[in-house]
């Protein structure tokens, strides 16, 4: 596959702070890719005050994902990546619906972290992503039958700092969230709008500090790579 026509990623995601860190992460890693950015920030809203999905809210990220999935003009969509775990039946919906890669936000950072060990620290800045997030794990160790230990980190006020525009209180709740974490193979950072907080935490915390964001674009290089939908270049 030529530049001239790159792969384009369909990027659904209900907060705004979720989209530039990802955004970032391909202009540094895989800047030929396109990325259609969906908000439907009903959803975010709906999910928010319900603290979990409902069959309509899946029902509408379906169509969702079938208009991300139609691509624009002559551009071809090659996969379509979510930017919040809080969505996950909706992305197994999505999974079943399409016929090309739909990945979750945190496939691959979590591949990573159960490469390095069990001992896995996972740091979210949104309550209700915590249970999706360590049931995916969960799921995930055990196809590899591994056992896990899951020790979950909110880092309370870390996303209304972000929305304020308040980077140094972003840094400042993650900081203090994390500073009492015992003894870890791995830190997740499982939510894209943290992708920030990997240089603030790496030389504080004794193990490797995984970003969401880096993970996810370099797994669908790799998985276009590998022959889904053809080769990537460049």
């Amino acid at each position: 596959m030529s530049d001239a026509n790159p792969p384009r990623i369909a990027l659904i995601h209900a907060l705004e702070e979720s989209v530039l860190p990802i955004r970032d992460a391909f202009v540094r890693l895989w800047p030929q890719a396109l990325r259609a950015d969906l908000l439907d920030a009903s959803l975010s809203a709906d999910l928010a005050a319900a603290g979990s999905l409902d069959a309509a809210m899946t029902d509408r990220f379906v169509t969702l994902g079938r208009y991300a999935a139609r691509g624009t003009g002559t551009d071809d969509t090659r996969a379509v990546l979510f930017t919040c775990s809080a969505f996950g039946p909706a992305i197994e919906a999505v999974k079943a619906d399409l016929s090309i890669p739909v990945m979750r936000p945190n496939e691959a950072a979590f591949d990573a972290a159960l490469d390095i060990g069990s001992r896995i620290a996972l740091v979210v800045t949104f309550g209700p992503s915590l249970p999706a997030l360590s049931r995916e794990l969960q799921q995930m160790a055990a196809q590899r039958g591994q056992t896990v230990e899951i020790t979950p980190v909110l880092a309370d006020g870390a996303l209304a700092a972000l929305k304020a525009g308040d980077g140094a209180a972003h840094d400042a709740a993650v900081r203090e969230a994390c500073k009492a974490l015992g003894p870890q193979d791995a830190v997740v950072l499982g939510q894209f709008s943290l992708a920030r907080a990997e240089k603030l935490l790496t030389p504080m915390l004794d193990c490797p500090v995984i970003t969401t964001p880096d993970s996810a674009v370099r797994a669908l290089r790799q998985m276009l790579d590998a022959g889904h939908f053809g080769a990537v270049k460049g």
